[in-house]
């Protein structure tokens, strides 16, 4: 992990709280901001696990305003801007850029299947009309296309493109990235497969975007701050402890259903409420009980830091 670069670290893809009503929790955004401060991490709002696609532009706005007046200064925030029209990713991002966002995070349109060309002129469009950095989000699991990694590199020269997020799970595009820009000084590589948080900082990622960081951003902070010290054995101690905790709200799920499960998680540490915006829903009190009692036994067994709200 090369911590001189710009944009580096843990980076905690938001939830979107919601009230009964589908109103924006600002209460909740405070208490999920306080909580990553504890634990040196910067909040990255609208993207796969904020729900960004089915949130309306208010909402969307209203998240951003929210979340610039409560955080500091010195903490970064970055913003997805997926939408299928380019006129309106370009259009929020100038937006985001303006409320003080200090990267956009772009993922390919998600309808048609797109040719390498086509995922070139796409973000050099993109790129050349925004005055800001803008992070390049290959996440085949939503988008289902994979962006080679050869067009990320040639993009990476572009001076506003600052950034590469791979959530894609495969070893062999793991390493290749990593020998491709683990000492390049001007771009970044964060990782969003959070089953390889501890190989990838160790081999030369910059940092991590794991969704589980919502409710436990402290396993994530440990993890970076034993591999600074070269304590390689206990920073996969908490590589494991992601991986338990990822499978209790993620394996046999959707991805919707998963953050569903994870905000029914963060409300059981006072975090926020479980709402989901349609067409989205939760699932049954059984399994909502069966979530709560399997993650309150691991927090025990393993005296996991929770947040200040915690109500385990």
């Amino acid at each position: 992990m090369n911590i001189a670069k710009k944009h580096h670290g843990l980076i905690v893809p938001l939830v979107t709280p919601m009230t009964a009503d589908l109103q924006l929790d600002k209460e909740a955004v405070s208490r999920i901001l306080l909580n990553l401060r504890q634990f040196n991490a910067s909040p990255f709002i609208l993207g796969t696990t904020g729900e960004s696609p089915l949130l309306s532009h208010q909402v969307k706005i209203e998240y951003l305003e929210t979340i610039i007046k409560l955080k500091p200064n010195n903490v970064k925030l970055y913003v997805g801007a997926p939408a299928n029209a380019i006129k309106e990713t370009i259009e929020f991002s100038k937006q985001c850029f303006g409320l003080g966002a200090d990267a956009v995070v772009v993922s390919l349109p998600f309808y048609y299947k797109l040719s390498e060309n086509q995922m070139r002129k796409y973000f050099l469009n993109l790129a050349d009309q925004l005055d800001g950095d803008m992070i390049v989000y290959n996440i085949p699991a939503t988008t289902h296309m994979s962006i080679p990694l050869t067009l990320i590199d040639e993009l990476s020269f572009h001076e506003n493109i600052v950034a590469t997020k791979d959530s894609e799970r495969s070893d062999t595009r793991l390493d290749a990235s990593l020998k491709l820009w683990s000492n390049r000084k001007d771009f970044s590589h964060l990782l969003g497969w959070a089953a390889k948080s501890a190989y990838a900082l160790l081999h030369g990622s910059d940092g991590l975007v794991p969704s589980t960081g919502n409710l436990v951003p402290s396993i994530y902070d440990e993890m970076v701050q034993a591999l600074r010290l070269g304590l390689h054995e206990k920073a996969y101690y908490y590589q494991q402890l992601s991986d338990l905790l990822g499978n209790i709200y993620q394996a046999g799920r959707s991805l919707g259903e998963s953050i569903w499960a994870l905000k029914v998680l963060m409300q059981q540490v006072g975090l926020c409420q479980s709402y989901m915006t349609p067409p989205l829903l939760g699932m049954s009190v059984e399994e909502e009980e069966r979530l709560k009692f399997s993650f309150n036994e691991l927090v025990k067994e393993e005296n996991i830091k929770l947040s200040i709200y915690n109500h385990v």
